[in-house]
């Protein structure tokens, strides 16, 4: 279940990533895709399965890979903004356990910096609010002082993440870099 608007009377989250950005409501994640001005449809391949998506734009695959977590394919859909955006809507397969924040848009890929994932974890707390109490507007709430210091857990992951990135640039020593499933 998600909410109409409450992004736009909220505000979004997203996560930069070098093709355009990722956002999540509590029931779908958002793709943002900058793409050539003048791009139409038949410019552009967006295949979605349950745990994969490949977005192609021009022949030149921009990102494929297993998503962090599954969504419902057939409910999924993507569109050209503008013929210079695309948007791709991934609707989440587990609306009810929203708990459950997505680490990342791709298995190990896109993961956002523990500034905007602790964001990301404060609006879809909001968002839950909101379904929870439908006659209430949260779209301006601030939450509790408690919700201002990053969890310990999301800046050890980006550490790990960093130093495995690290790794990966200069050939040295693996790092276990498995994401806390206490905030996934």
């Amino acid at each position: 279940m998600s909410l109409s608007h409450f992004d736009e009377r909220s505000g979004a989250v997203p996560c930069k990533t070098p093709w355009g950005s990722w956002w999540q409501t509590v029931g779908e994640v958002f793709v943002h895709v900058q793409v050539p001005k003048g791009t139409r449809g038949k410019n552009v391949s967006v295949e979605i399965k349950p745990r994969h998506i490949t977005c192609t734009v021009h022949g030149k695959t921009l990102f494929s890979g297993n998503l962090h977590r599954t969504v419902v394919a057939d409910e999924s859909t993507w569109t050209i903004e503008e013929q210079e955006r695309i948007l791709i809507l991934l609707v989440k397969s587990e609306p009810a356990h929203s708990e459950k924040v997505w680490g990342s848009l791709l298995e190990g890929q896109y993961a956002p910096d523990p500034y905007v994932m602790h964001e990301m974890m404060k609006k879809l707390d909001l968002e839950k609010f909101q379904i929870e109490n439908p006659g209430f507007d949260f779209s301006g709430a601030k939450l509790d002082k408690a919700y201002d210091k990053i969890p310990e857990s999301v800046l050890e992951n980006y550490e790990k993440r960093q130093q495995h990135e690290q790794a990966d640039a200069d050939g040295s020593e693996q790092f276990d870099v498995t994401p806390n499933k206490e905030w996934l």
